[in-house]
């Protein structure tokens, strides 16, 4: 079902909308879509912000509360804005004595982000993480595919600094 009007929303287009409309009407009146549509949207929108997710309980006719505890229960989706590049911090315990700590605080400060969050030109996504599996490297971040060992909060701007 195709509504007569889309939420206003600053991320998302009105050829992205055309595709959220599509996506949408394919999944509307099939049992069980909920999840193949949150799937597909968050790839066209980025992320699932909360007039979307209502959009998409109306045109699939479910309450939104049905589709919020979709998106919300699994791990694939995300309800805040992505950045480009994705920065993991580990908090391990080898990685916190040898103070990883300081350098999520360097990186929250410098880029204006929280951990689970964007920053604010979406350039990284910061998150924090039980352990990469590599604690003789400790303090380790990883951005994206790149593993970096013994991090200190004083390189740490240095690193992220390649990535655009």
């Amino acid at each position: 079902m195709i509504q007569e009007s889309h939420p206003s929303h600053p991320d998302i287009n009105p050829e992205m909308w055309k595709r959220i409309d599509a996506i949408v009407s394919a999944g509307s009146g099939v049992p069980g879509s909920v999840i193949a549509v949150l799937r597909e949207c968050q790839e066209v929108a980025g992320y699932l912000p909360a007039e979307l997710i209502d959009y998409i309980a109306v045109g699939l006719n479910l309450s939104r509360s049905e589709v919020f505890g979709v998106a919300s229960f699994y791990a694939l989706f995300s309800l805040q804005p992505k950045g480009r590049n994705l920065v993991k911090v580990c908090m391990g315990t080898a990685c916190y004595v040898k103070g990883i700590k300081e350098v999520i605080n360097r990186i929250e400060n410098h880029y204006k982000m929280k951990q689970g969050g964007a920053s604010p030109d979406r350039r990284f996504s910061l998150e924090a993480v039980r352990c990469l599996g590599a604690c003789g490297l400790a303090p380790v971040t990883v951005v994206n595919t790149d593993t970096y060992g013994d991090v200190k909060a004083d390189k740490i701007v240095q690193i992220l600094d390649k990535y655009e």
